[in-house]
């Protein structure tokens, strides 16, 4: 079992072993990690998708907890977790598109204190916002969309997240851009810490 930011520093290790017997549901798994959660909602990931509490578990199955979030490419989506500092002219040039009327680009970036900490569950949070990213272009219509979020340290006013999407026209790029920052810290396993302190965040809904 895979263990990340205030769950990982409180039970000392990214992993934890934990035996259950055949035919066993997420729900069973997470009752015998109520000495690690200890009142911290939590869901369970299972082979990098949100799992239902009904949910079988089988051997082999690469199993995280989830504490609450903080808030590749294919074709015309790119997405990338990275230590890296993020620049917007990349991102401009993976969605120019002959098609595009209009271009919006998001950069949210660190403020008030001198650095914040990023920790992700990288396999699947690239699996996330890739899905977040490819229904945004669905719904919306957007030529071309990308989405990148730093880990590790990100200095005051460096960007810890940046969205660029290219639509024929702008209330759907407005629309888009907005969808993809909002799911992303609603969804994406990705936790923050500032001053020490993990930022208290939304747990991710498995359904």
């Amino acid at each position: 079992m895979r263990l990340f930011a205030a769950l990982r520093e409180r039970a000392g290790s990214d992993v934890v072993a934990l035996e259950l017997p055949d035919g066993a549901l997420v729900a069973d798994a997470l009752e015998r990690l109520e000495a690690v959660t200890n009142g911290v909602p939590v869901v369970l990931a299972v082979n990098h998708e949100y799992a239902a509490l009904e949910a079988s578990l089988h051997e082999g199955d690469e199993v995280a907890l989830i504490p609450p979030v903080s808030g590749g490419s294919v074709g015309s989506l790119h997405v990338r977790i990275t230590q890296e500092r993020l620049e917007l002219e990349p991102l401009l040039e993976r969605v120019r598109d002959p098609r595009a009327g209009a271009v919006v680009t998001f950069s949210g970036v660190t403020r008030e204190v001198a650095e914040l900490q990023y920790e992700a569950y990288v396999q699947m949070a690239e699996r996330q916002i890739a899905e977040i990213v490819e229904q945004a272009v669905d719904r919306h219509g957007l030529c071309a969309a990308a989405a990148e979020h730093r880990v590790g340290t990100v200095p005051l006013s460096e960007p810890s997240v940046a969205v660029a999407v290219s639509a024929p026209h702008r209330d759907a790029a407005f629309a888009g851009a907005r969808e993809i920052i909002d799911e992303i810290k609603a969804r994406v396993p990705i936790w923050k810490k500032e001053e020490g302190q993990w930022v208290p965040g939304k747990t991710p809904n498995p359904a």
